[in-house]
């Protein structure tokens, strides 16, 4: 048989929909005819043709990267690119070039170096990241029914479905494909996992005309990724896999990621530091080609300056801080899967977040037991209990909860005073089921629970002030009052009523369930987690709004929030924003903290138009309704339960759905995102006030004032003593707020902070060479009898042990904007290898290695001008930070 099914290739939402909506305004017998299928189905034969052209019916995964991508991956990113530029030039120029004898590969070396311990140290912990995302649990395979021609009704996989199908569904089952009803009684479908709706909805299977241009809102079509509550169908199916609303949403996650904020913020930094190098280094070229006359000599030395200017360790620093982080938030039964996160983690200042599951248990409690009047009576729990406890159908989740607060002694023992006599099954047209059971002493009592409404249909009397009376529109309209209170804190509301003695005729059936006595309500409530109210409170307190975004209905989401400290005045609902073009909404999101009844583009929609607002956005789902905002978010967080797309879409997965994880990961990002900084702004402040005071010394001096090889290697005893920056301590009050990247604010820390060492780096340039060298060697530079190689070794011994005294110090004077080592002190870690560090550079020209490198070793006499000079520093350093603070109202 040939087909003429007309499949949309493209994987957005538009053709998608389009499609569906043009299905469900079909008559049944037309759109078999265009499928050119018939109610027996196809054969296997054509079904698998169909399969070959359309592909399984399966949602296309994200694919992993190879190890090899992943590992070049680790190792771009703007230094290591300047870095590995300098290695080549220096490679040319030091070796290739270089006279017989005369090649020195240390500059190349002690730059690859950095450069490979950086890149593989982020390679192992991704890849270590990424194993154990992977163990999470895959989407599990189900069967379907479907007709087979003359094979007749078969289960077959799900991946096995194709458009044109005609497939059963009864109560439990999962929808395989999008599909059109043509077929149902009493069809009930939780679309939940797509729309965050927790209600149940209703289907039909005529003919829909009305002007939706959502098809998840209309009656006659089901979707993939929703279930069968209750009732049967036929249906016939129009898209598979990728084509349906659920693929179509997961193509979302697939496509190229968004940019976050932690990647705009190391690339502006990035650029701010290659901007100050490409300015220095020519000006270091020019000068010291005119003043020396050595253009070669002087293009090594503007080489030197520009590996100087570079932070070397930075990618080490950052990836050993992402990888410290997400390794103590594994602790916290956490798994990081992307290390870039853990700094989103901490500048995040907006949470949005689904409701059920994430602030709520996800499951439903009786709250209330009220008489007509609203007052608690344990008579309406009896009766409810005997009414869940009799019925043989499926309990549904307000059943258990009935059963599970009924579980003391007196509710057990009713069930040996009381034999069932009969059952009315629930059905969703009368919302309501009955048991008729009898006592030990013969009397016959009818119990029927359901929807108020129906059940204000079937009554005549109500208990109204201990008696049984006529139930007039006055107590009626009193009910109603009552049922709209407990609607409007969130309530899910049924009602009870009894009859005594009901006549019959053989058999109960509908038909008795008339003339019955009201007797009082049951409320029901998904209640919010107990840690809900203490983490939303903690989030807040560090500067984090949090912001529901649902797709339940308005009066429960309303009462939640309320619960749980979340202002709800502002709710807005999806048909509102529907209404916003992104101007009116950019303004509305400031204001309102509550979104109920959202689409899933919705969703996606205001998270992007808060990150255009100038936020860091964090969004927590578990569902595919979620996955589409997730993708636009800085920070994804989704649980190790969440469907396959919205797992692959996180960021972060929390084996625990609970919001006291968030908070921890929140200071935690903070704490990352600090030391990093603190890195950035002392390499770099630092960085550039030694090269500064090289460059002008250097346009003065007869001589270099510190050899290519050792601004190198003061730059690698630097970097060793910062490694342990990432277990750094951080002050208190610098994790109480949320955290962004300002690369203008590393320019202007530059500007500030970097001079002043340089005051204290030229008066050590005046006292080495007017002071300590004449009198070393008995005279001037470059008068008769001083031997001038000395005298340059010693000024190089001199400026480097200076230069590496108050560049380590610095470390303690910039990770903090107190007073360093009495109000705040930096950790064991950071104190031990920054001493060793000035201990090793110290001793260094006292060494047959500091001969090598061209120095000499300094008289006694140095030591006290050096003290004298690093205390000065530090108290101008002081005074600056104090300035600073005060001038851009933050330090770090």
């Amino acid at each position: 048989m040939k087909t003429k099914i007309t499949q949309s290739v493209s994987h957005s939402v538009s053709p998608v929909a389009e499609k569906l909506l043009v299905a469900s305004r079909m008559e049944a017998d037309k759109l078999l005819k265009q499928y050119s299928t018939i109610l027996n189905g196809y054969s296997e034969e054509t079904a698998k043709e169909l399969r070959d052209k359309y592909g399984r019916n399966e949602i296309s995964h994200e694919k992993p990267e190879s190890v090899y991508k992943r590992l070049i991956s680790a190792f771009v990113n703007p230094f290591t690119i300047v870095l590995f530029f300098l290695a080549t030039i220096s490679l040319v120029t030091d070796v290739l070039i270089a006279a017989p004898g005369d090649e020195n590969p240390r500059t190349v070396i002690i730059i690859c170096t950095m450069v490979l311990i950086s890149g593989l140290l982020r390679f192992f912990q991704e890849t270590r990241s990424n194993n154990a995302a992977e163990k999470l649990k895959a989407m599990v395979h189900t069967t379907a029914t479907v007709s087979r021609g003359d094979e007749g009704k078969k289960e077959v996989p799900l991946a096995e479905i194709v458009p044109g199908d005609i497939i059963y569904l009864s109560a439990g089952d999962m929808i395989p494909a999008d599909v059109r009803i043509i077929a149902c009684k009493d069809l009930f479908v939780s679309q939940a996992s797509l729309t965050g709706e927790s209600e149940p909805l209703e289907k039909y299977d005529h003919v829909v005309n009305q002007d939706s241009k959502n098809p998840l809102e209309l009656p006659n079509l089901a979707f993939m990724g929703s279930n069968v509550v209750s009732g049967s169908a036929t249906c016939i199916v129009l898209a598979t896999g990728d084509y349906t609303c659920f693929g179509s949403m997961a193509k979302t996650i697939t496509d190229k990621q968004v940019v976050t904020s932690f990647e705009k913020g190391i690339n502006s930094v990035s650029w701010v530091l290659i901007r100050f190098m490409m300015c220095m280094v020519p000006v270091v070229l020019f000068v010291n080609g005119f003043t020396k006359g050595d253009w070669f000599q002087a293009f090594l030395f503007a080489l030197s300056v520009a590996v100087g200017l570079t932070p070397e360790m930075l990618p080490m620093i950052v990836t050993t801080n992402l990888a410290k982080g997400a390794a103590s938030m594994a602790k916290k039964k956490t798994i990081v899967k992307n290390l870039n996160s853990m700094q989103n983690f901490g500048a995040m200042d907006v949470l949005c977040t689904d409701k059920t599951g994430t602030i709520t248990q996800d499951k439903v409690v009786l709250e209330y037991y009220l008489d007509i009047h609203g007052n608690e009576d344990e008579r309406i729990l009896r009766h409810a209990f005997l009414n869940s406890y009799y019925q043989t159908g499926l309990k549904n989740l307000m059943d258990v909860a009935i059963l599970n607060h009924a579980r003391s002694e007196p509710y057990r023992s009713m069930k040996e005073r009381y034999i069932k006599v009969d059952e009315i099954p629930f059905d969703f047209n009368r919302r309501r089921m009955s048991v008729v059971i009898r006592d030990h002493g013969g009397k016959t009592q009818l119990i029927t629970k359901g929807a108020v409404e129906e059940m204000l249909s079937i009554s005549t009397y109500a208990e109204y002030e201990g008696a049984v009376v006529l139930l007039t529109d006055k107590i009626r309209q009193e009910i109603l009052s009552t049922v709209r209170k407990l609607n409007s804190e969130g309530m899910r509301v049924l009602a009870v009523a009894q009859k005594n003695n009901p006549s019959v005729e053989g058999v109960f059936s509908v038909k008795d369930e008339a003339n019955m006595v009201l007797i009082g309500y049951l409320a029901f409530l998904d209640p919010a987690k107990e840690t809900a109210t203490a983490a939303i409170k903690a989030l807040n307190e560090y500067g984090v709004s949090v912001k529901v975004l649902t797709g339940d209905n308005d009066a429960v989401t309303r009462y939640i929030c309320k619960q749980v400290g979340i202002k709800a005045e502002n709710l807005l609902l999806g048909t509102d924003i529907y209404e916003m073009d992104d101007n009116e909404l950019s303004s509305v999101v400031e204001n309102t903290n509550v979104f109920a009844k959202l689409s899933p583009q919705q969703k996606a929609r205001i998270v992007r138009i808060l990150r255009e607002n100038g936020h860091t956005v964090g969004f927590m789902g578990d569902g595919i309704n979620d996955a589409p905002a997730m993708h636009e978010a800085d920070v994804s967080i989704s649980v190790d339960t969440a469907v396959d797309i919205a797992k692959e879409s996180a960021d972060i997965i929390l084996l625990e759905k609970d919001l006291m994880v968030l908070e921890q990961g929140v200071v935690e990002g903070r704490w990352t995102f600090g030391n990093i900084i603190k890195y950035i702004k002392m390499t770099a402040s630092s960085n550039f006030g030694n090269m500064f005071s090289v460059v002008t010394a250097s346009a003065f001096l007869p001589f270099l004032p510190m050899k290519p090889i050792q601004i190198l290697f003061l730059n690698l005893i630097y970097d060793i003593s910062c490694i342990a920056i990432p277990w750094d301590n951080m002050d208190e009050d610098y994790l109480k707020v949320p955290r962004k990247w300002d690369a203008s604010s590393i320019g202007s820390f530059m500007i500030w902070l970097g001079p002043t060492s340089s005051v204290f780096d030229l008066t050590t340039y005046i006292f080495m060479f007017f002071v300590i060298c004449p009198a070393v060697y008995g005279g001037a530079y470059g008068a008769a009898g001083v031997n001038n190689v000395l005298f340059a070794s010693l000024f190089n011994a001199g400026w480097f042990v200076e230069s590496l005294w108050s560049q380590t110090l610095v470390i303690h004077m910039i990770r903090t904007p107190k007073i360093p080592f009495i109000q705040s002190a930096a950790s064991l870690p950071v104190l031990l290898l920054t001493s060793a560090s000035i201990a090793v550079g110290t001793i260094i020209p006292y060494t047959q290695f500091g001969k090598i490198l061209g120095m000499s070793a300094m008289p006694v006499a140095y030591f006290p001008w050096l003290i004298g000079t690093i205390l000065c520093y530090m108290f101008l350093a002081t005074f600056l930070k104090t300035m600073y603070k005060r001038r851009y109202g933050e330090f770090l």
